[in-house]
């Protein structure tokens, strides 16, 4: 099985940005724990501050892998071109956020691309990215 997860932007900064609401370890540290833990997946990883290049990604993969697991930052509240995107894979695409952003600005309550995705889950922190995998594998 090959899993893509796909971070948008300033996820990069995870462990640095806003600890209180991201926590303060690395994407990076947890992606090593995952993939132990998953050592039956194949797991890579994507990060991307830029919208195009996010998609140019699911593009090149989202015909071929068994899931994509998606967490869009920002863009998860603007981009039609995302939604638009997932809507074509073959793959299905799990939407992740590390908050619970219905606790959070206003906002932040609307997705343009989970009526795209298989799933949203949300607020978990890191773990939620787990649980995407683990809906993914069935």
């Amino acid at each position: 099985m090959k899993i893509l997860i796909i971070n948008g932007p300033n996820l990069n900064l995870l462990g640095q940005r806003e600890p209180g609401i991201y926590g303060s370890s690395s994407f990076d540290a947890y992606l090593s724990e995952l993939r132990k833990r998953f050592a039956d997946v194949d797991i890579e990883y994507f990060q991307s501050n830029i919208e195009g290049a996010l998609i140019d990604k699911m593009q090149e993969v989202g015909f071929t892998y068994d899931g994509i697991v998606l967490n869009a930052g920002a863009y998860t509240h603007t981009s039609i071109a995302l939604q638009d995107c997932i809507r074509s894979l073959k793959a299905p695409v799990i939407e992740v956020h590390i908050s619970n952003v219905h606790q959070r600005e206003e906002f932040r309550h609307k997705s343009m691309i989970s009526c795209a995705c298989k799933g949203v889950i949300l607020g978990f922190g890191l773990d939620s990215y787990r649980l995407a995998i683990e809906a993914l594998k069935g």
